[in-house]
């Protein structure tokens, strides 16, 4: 299973937690969008543009509330439907993607790329990392076809404990939201 996130650690596995040049993460996704959109023909508008860099601006997802939300603190006069056809127009070109589950929206590291949306969050602290399994899709189009069933849009979502947060709940009398056991 290859990953695909943002930033890897040595060995290749997904990134949750660590000390990265985040900065960089931002100025390469937005690079990324603006290539792709200028090589699509389509209006990276300033508002789309910051609404990409809120989405870049951590690692965890950010709902669109909360993007409106720092686009008021940014003096824009921004309304929900102003925010969600950025968000809609980031989705459809596969800068962004929306973690169902959580009704939030995270960075797409490989726009440029066909992949399955694959996530893996954080219950204790809220971290997603994306990771490509190219070997899921055909097994689930197939015995979804076999139900007569035809697959548009596949998102596959895992929640359990990144291993810093697993390592804190295996070291401490505590679990990793605090509370004493």
């Amino acid at each position: 299973m290859a990953t695909t996130n943002t930033a890897r650690r040595a060995d290749g596995g997904p990134f949750f937690h660590g000390h990265h040049d985040h900065q960089r993460c931002i100025d390469r996704a937005l690079e990324t969008a603006a290539a792709l959109c200028e090589g699509r023909g389509a209006r990276l508008t300033a508002l789309r543009r910051r609404v990409l860099e809120l989405v870049w601006s951590s690692h965890a997802p950010i709902g669109a509330y909360d993007i409106l939300e720092q686009l008021r603190r940014d003096g824009r006069t921004a309304a929900p439907p102003t925010v969600y056809r950025a968000l809609d127009f980031l989705r459809d070109h596969g800068l962004v993607h929306r973690i169902e589950s959580l009704n939030a929206f995270i960075g797409c590291p490989t726009p440029d790329e066909t992949h399955v949306s694959q996530f893996l969050i954080c219950t204790a602290c809220s971290a997603v990392a994306e990771i490509d399994g190219t070997e899921i899709r055909p097994v689930l189009t197939k015995s979804a076809a076999a139900a007569g069933f035809a697959v548009d849009r596949l998102t596959i979502e895992l929640r359990g404990l990144c291993a810093p947060c697993a390592e804190r709940m295996r070291s401490s009398p505590t679990d990793v939201s605090g509370h004493a056991e």
